[in-house]
This record gives structure tokens, C-alpha cells and sequence, in this order.
């Protein structure tokens, strides 16, 4: 179930948050996804936002599908970066080897971490055997709302990869950073690619 507190702050913030997330070229991070996919496969933008990083694949040559809880996410990643995006939630996705990449860039950190193992279990039956995942979550403990109203759940990693392992996925690389959020409030995070 979906966080409907947590989509209401983007729907009433969504015009503010593009203009915070959106980027001209890829970050290493996207870069590090792309090319790890093969050259014009399919991928998932799982909780895609306004979809800059759904454009950005696309330009470079993938067939991108996006996805977002947020309609006003989904009228601005159409008018923005001419992304078509499903106006649906994480507990929607009903997918079986279809996708070569899913990208879940600090998306499924706002799904309680009890309905986290379903979310991955879905992720994990959309790829292809070999599938690439990249998921970005904030580093921490618990479950807490930030200081505008959304729900975080933050994970350490050994209890994240714990939880790809669990359900398939190989962790392939790990990375660590520290970045300011559409709250104001700076947060460390971490950053996984796994295999499928």
C-alpha cells in the first residue's frame, strides 16, 4: 500500500522537485545503469518522478516504460520531457521477464520497509534472467517522516543487500554519498546494482 501522505507532498511539490532533480547529462550513477544494460534494452523507471532520468535513457537509445504514484509527477514528466508515464504504485507491478533494467532511484525508500521484500520479490520476476537493478535509498535505521511530511525508510547496508539476497538479486557494486533533498535536510545514502 502506498504512502498516500508521501504522494501528496510531490503532487503539491512536483514543479519545485524537477527543477531540484533534473540534469542535463546522466550522473555516474545512470551512467553506471545504462552501461550495464544492453545497448536498446527495455527498462523500468520504477517511481520515476518527473521523469529526467526516463528521458535521459530514452535519448540514449532505450525502450524506457516509467511508473509514478504522483499524477501531478506524471503531467509533468509528459510536459517536461515528453515522458508517457503509468500514474500507478509499486504494488502494481505484475511483470515477468520483460525488462533488461529497473531503476528505483530513492523511490522505494518511501514504501514501509514491512512491504519492501514484496516490492523486490515483483522487481526481481520483471527482469530477465541477468537483469540489471539499481535501487537508492537513504542510509539509516527505522521509519521516520521528514520535516515536510514524507515517509522515509532508511536501511543500513547489510540489512539492504540482506534483503536483495533474499529474494535473488547478486549485489554487484556499492556505492556511499551524502546530498540535500528536496526538504533542505543534507542525508548520507547508498547506492546498489545488482544482477537479477
Amino acid at each position: 500500500m502506498s504512502d498516500e501522505k508521501t504522494i501528496g507532498v510531490y503532487d503539491a511539490q512536483a514543479t519545485k522537485y524537477v527543477k531540484l532533480v533534473s540534469r542535463p547529462e546522466p550522473d555516474q550513477d545512470l551512467r553506471a545503469f545504462m552501461d550495464a544494460v544492453p545497448a536498446g534494452g527495455r527498462v523500468l523507471d520504477f517511481g520515476c518522478g518527473p521523469g529526467n532520468s526516463a528521458a535521459m535513457m530514452r535519448d540514449s537509445g532505450f525502450v524506457v516504460d516509467a511508473m509514478d504514484g504522483s499524477a501531478e509527477m506524471v503531467r509533468v514528466a509528459a510536459e517536461t520531457f515528453g515522458i508517457t508515464v503509468q500514474h500507478a504504485t509499486f504494488d502494481t507491478l505484475d511483470a515477468s521477464g520483460i525488462y533488461d533494467g529497473i531503476w528505483a532511484n530513492f523511490s522505494l525508500l518511501h514504501a514501509p520497509k514491512a512491504e519492501l521484500d514484496d516490492h523486490l520479490t515483483r522487481i526481481h520476476k520483471a527482469l530477465k534472467l541477468g537483469g540489471v537493478f539499481h535501487i537508492g535509498t537513504k542510509l539509516g535505521t527505522g521509519e521516520e517522516r521528514d520535516k515536510i511530511g514524507r515517509l522515509y525508510s532508511y536501511y543500513q547496508e547489510d540489512e539492504l543487500l540482506g534483503h536483495l539476497i533474499k529474494v535473488g538479486f547478486t549485489p554487484r557494486t556499492t556505492r556511499y554519498g551524502r546530498d540535500k533533498g528536496l526538504s533542505g535536510e543534507m542525508a548520507d545514502f547508498i547506492i546498489v546494482l545488482s544482477d537479477a
